[in-house]
């Protein structure tokens, strides 16, 4: 098992290196709050790749993979609640600045996570296709996600400290919110109308 949960630890962290909304929303979190929130964030988002993966483990993913109309309906939830993060950054920016004024909740920042990362059904089918590849009983199953959760969350964490670091830059240069939200905007349409 050595090998092959070495050549799992080679392919998962070149996956997950992969921008996608899991990671665009770290970096926007960590950027537009800074290193705490963006921490709490990442904890969301393995909370929900965690949820996906104990759907590979029970057979739920392989129902939704075989049900287009299920796909569907976890994939438009998706898709909502990306817009929905979109609109409230948009609205947030509409409001004047307070000094001083606190960050997100860092529950809050957690739980988009988790819904982020857990209303992708496309992770389950990633999952599908990639884990067969390398575990070999259902017994090893905790094992590599416990690893691939590991890895993730090691990417996460070091991406919150370089997105926290141009931040400031980004809040400055860029209209903030406004910036986050036409990206989240951007990436719900984008997997709308993605396949």
């Amino acid at each position: 098992m050595t090998g092959r949960m070495l050549a799992f630890m080679l392919a998962s962290l070149t996956l997950i290196a992969i921008p996608g909304p899991n990671m665009i929303f770290i970096v926007t979190r960590s950027a537009a709050h800074g290193l705490r929130s963006g921490v709490a964030s990442a904890f969301g988002v393995e909370t929900g790749t965690l949820v996906q993966l104990a759907l590979v483990g029970a057979g739920l993913a392989t129902l939704v993979a075989a049900s287009p109309l299920a796909f569907a309906a976890i994939k438009y939830a998706g898709v909502g609640y990306l817009a929905y993060i979109g609109f409230r950054a948009l609205c947030s920016a509409r409001k004047p600045a307070a000094a001083g004024a606190p960050p997100a909740p860092r529950r809050r920042l957690f739980l988009d996570g988790v819904l982020v990362s857990a209303l992708n059904p496309k992770v389950a089918l990633f999952f599908l296709a990639f884990l067969p590849q390398f575990v070999r009983s259902p017994g090893e199953l905790p094992a590599f996600g416990a690893v691939f959760i590991a890895l993730g969350l090691a990417v996460d964490i070091a991406t919150c400290f370089a997105a926290t670091a141009i931040g400031r830059w980004l809040r400055i240069r860029s209209g903030g919110s406004r910036v986050v939200g036409s990206i989240y905007l951007g990436l719900g349409v984008f997997t709308a109308v993605s396949a």
